[in-house]
């Protein structure tokens, strides 16, 4: 499709366990990202949920061509990323580039703002002309809605979503089609996180951009997702169009993450049918047989331990659900919309 601009393909990502201190034997493996499959259209963004240590990071990770992949495919501009060499690799990071979660721990302290947005341009001197960098900076801090005067202040001297804002300029700088936002708001304010999404969104509409947005708040989500991917224990288990997941959610994960969402208003809160899981999430490195979810499903029957369901439409689902016995289930909203 000429739309797309990111296509991921049955990746894979096993850390090896090690056993001994001279002789390291492998005893097992981490599965962080077990056969994923997503694709990211041109001016959209794919909002990526799912607990901690389900694999989303990781999963980023391989996107942006800091990890390795076991097996898959990473296309980006049809080139697989997972394949390049190292000069390619550099040369395909121009269009893809990432937003950090903490502002206060992903910029050098000991480098000036206008070092930190400049330095695509050092590592990629061709984009720009030397001339030429100091009015780009500005531009790029005016942007984002920071003053260019403060072009030659530290870090420490702005607020945490100054910083964030900061992080977003830097990741503009060599105009890129694709940006992995890796829970950008979370370490923020509810206040400012609202300005930096309405920030995110304004960039999107003027410069076409692409997000992959991983997040735990999964009314952030909503607000600002075209379609949302949700992850379990390292796969995707259901996608579809933003109002589709979270008006219908077939999953049993996906309902019992809506349900578990705080609701303001106490007759919603009285009203929804919340969802207690029971057990803990299983060890990646010894996910359970079929579905990787049956150990805490309430729906849970023999052939789910038999047989790994396939991410497809089945019926009664209008979208792509890994689940043997997908159905619809009436959630109250829970995200205020």
């Amino acid at each position: 499709m000429p739309d797309v601009v990111l296509e991921v393909r049955d990746l894979t990502k096993h850390f090896p366990l090690t056993r001994g201190v001279v002789l390291k034997r492998q005893i097992g493996a981490v599965h962080a990202v077990d056969g994923v499959d997503l694709t990211l259209h041109r001016n959209e963004t794919l909002g990526l949920v799912g607990e901690s240590g389900c694999g989303k990071s990781t999963l980023a990770k391989l996107i942006m061509g800091l990890e390795q992949p076991t097996s898959g495919e990473i296309l980006v501009q049809g080139r697989n990323l997972a394949k390049v060499s190292a000069e390619q690799l550099r040369r395909a990071r121009r269009n893809i580039q990432m937003v950090m979660q903490d502002p206060y721990t992903s910029l050098n302290p000991r480098m000036t703002v206008g070092d930190i947005v400049g330095e695509p341009f050092q590592i990629h001197p061709d984009v720009a002309p030397r001339a030429d960098r100091r009015r780009l900076v500005e531009e790029l801090l005016d942007l984002v809605g920071l003053n260019p005067d403060h072009i030659n202040r530290y870090p420490h001297q702005f607020s945490g979503g100054q910083r964030q804002r900061i992080g977003i300029a830097r990741a503009l700088a060599l105009r890129p089609e694709i940006i992995v936002c890796d829970e950008p708001v979370s370490a923020l304010d509810l206040s400012i996180q609202a300005q930096v999404i309405n920030l995110l969104e304004r960039l999107q509409s003027e410069l076409g951009l692409a997000y992959i947005f991983i997040a735990h708040d999964l009314s952030v989500v909503r607000h600002i997702s075209d379609r949302v991917a949700v992850m379990y224990l390292g796969r995707i288990v259901e996608t579809g169009v933003d109002t589709e997941i979270y008006d219908h959610p077939t999953h049993p994960y996906t309902q019992a993450l809506l349900s578990a969402v705080p609701v303001p208003d106490p007759l919603l809160r009285d009203r929804r049918d919340q969802i207690i899981l029971e057990g803990d999430v299983p060890s990646p490195a010894d996910p359970p047989s079929g579905c990787r979810f049956r150990t805490r499903c309430w729906k849970a029957r023999e052939l789910c331990a038999q047989e790994e369901p396939a991410l497809v439409v089945r019926d009664g689902s209008p979208h792509p659900s890994a689940c043997h016995f997908a159905e619809e289930r009436d959630v109250v909203h829970t995200t205020g919309q």
